[in-house]
């Protein structure tokens, strides 16, 4: 990489940089030298001139996003350094099995790559970049994954569209940078079969978030009448119904996701007389169901991406379970999730203690839920900590 310019912090912003978290707002800057356009690689020092570190430069409310700390400049090999410390994290979680075989290789700032999110799809890798910084350097990533990961890696394929600022997105589609891949995909999930399409499907094709959320499922639907709510590619469905539930019912507002849900119901060969698919909005489909199920889950897109929308998504969270706390039977049990970064894990108990009343229930917290081990936050990063969730006991 070429360093293209240095930035300055005012006295005292330093700290946080020092204290290792990766965020340099830009009222934190004193002083830019060179040239720089968005996307560069740039030097950092504190207001003595002592060399904080090394980033990529966007102009923006977050001006740098660190790479590196210290004076030492990246060394030509860095990539592979970081993919291959990534590599190692998930490994030391038991990843990859046999039963398991797809997983996230990189999670941003919990990787000390912020902006970067790479997930490993048995031989498919489906890169997605968050800054104007990692799509310019996505060919070196694209040849440092290939080094790393060696002949495990069939295909890489570069989805971002969808993910950059406006200028990058307006002339980008997405590609392979390695290799040829065919959707549906096959991945194993704990010994369940899901279909992965990351050239059609939300997000890189699939929510690898959700995998222990999941398995815990399973230990709540034996013989159980079970609601998994914004289904998306019914992942949770599946756990239930490999778990003996006595129903399942899968809801999603999107015709594409409901489809994707049969498709992956039929692949593991359920009984499809114990599964049945509702195109139809949760919040209406949640207004007859008084007393029919055992266990909802409620697993929402993000209702808030910006701290702007935090007050609106506090309400619709506080609907949605006030609604399902008043519609599940005695005895039943809810799985709630926000995966709202800028709803942190308080205020998300908060919402859904206020839902609580509202609901006139009795209601016992089972679980504390969060991401799994290949989403690692770091921990001078907590904001990384966005998948919050509750397992409720409602009597």
């Amino acid at each position: 990489m070429v360093i293209a310019g240095r930035i300055t912090l005012k006295k005292g912003k330093e700290h946080s940089i020092e204290r290792f978290h990766p965020w340099i707002f830009s009222g934190a800057i004193q002083k830019i030298e060179g040239e720089l356009t968005d996307g560069c690689w740039v030097e950092v020092l504190n207001f003595k001139n002592k060399i904080l570190g090394f980033g990529h430069y966007q102009n923006g409310s977050i001006a740098v996003r660190m790479l590196t700390f210290g004076p030492i400049i990246p060394a030509e090999n860095f990539w592979e350094q970081k993919l291959s410390k990534a590599l190692t994290v998930r490994q030391s979680a038991g990843l990859p099995t046999t039963a398991t075989n797809a997983f996230r290789l990189i999670h941003g700032e919990g990787d000390g790559l912020p902006g970067l999110i790479i997930d490993y799809y048995d031989g498919a890798v489906v890169m997605q970049a968050h800054d104007a910084g990692m799509h310019l350097d996505r060919k070196d990533i694209a040849s440092a994954l290939q080094n790393v990961l060696g002949d495990s890696l069939r295909c890489i394929y570069y989805k971002s569209q969808g993910t950059l600022p406006g200028k990058l997105r307006d002339v980008l589609q997405d590609e392979y940078l390695y290799g040829m891949g065919s959707v549906p995909h096959v991945v194993l999930e704990n010994d369940n079969k899901f279909l992965i399409d990351w050239e059609e499907g939300q997000k890189t094709g699939f929510f690898l978030d959700q995998r222990e959320n999941r398995k815990l499922l399973g230990d709540f639907s034996k013989g159980k009448k079970v609601l998994n709510t914004f289904c998306y590619t019914g992942g949770f469905s599946i756990y239930a119904l490999g778990a003996c539930a006595a129903l399942v019912h899968s809801v999603d507002a999107s015709e594409k996701a409901i489809n994707l849900t049969r498709k992956n119901i039929a692949f593991n060969g359920f009984d499809p007389e114990l599964h049945t698919c509702f195109a139809e909005d949760t919040f209406d489909f949640l207004k007859d169901k008084q007393d029919v199920y055992d266990v909802i889950i409620l697993d929402p897109p993000a209702f808030a991406k910006h701290r702007d929308a935090r007050h609106q998504a506090v309400k619709g969270y506080q609907r949605l379970n006030t609604e399902a706390m008043k519609t599940i039977k005695p005895g039943g049990v809810i799985f709630t999730f926000s995966c709202s970064q800028v709803v942190d894990r308080r205020l998300f108990y908060d919402t859904v203690v206020s839902a609580a009343i509202q609901a006139g229930r009795q209601i016992k917290v089972l679980h504390h839920l969060s991401q799994p081990a290949d989403h690692p936050v770091s921990i001078f990063h907590p904001e990384g900590e966005y998948l919050k969730g509750l397992v409720l006991y409602v009597e």
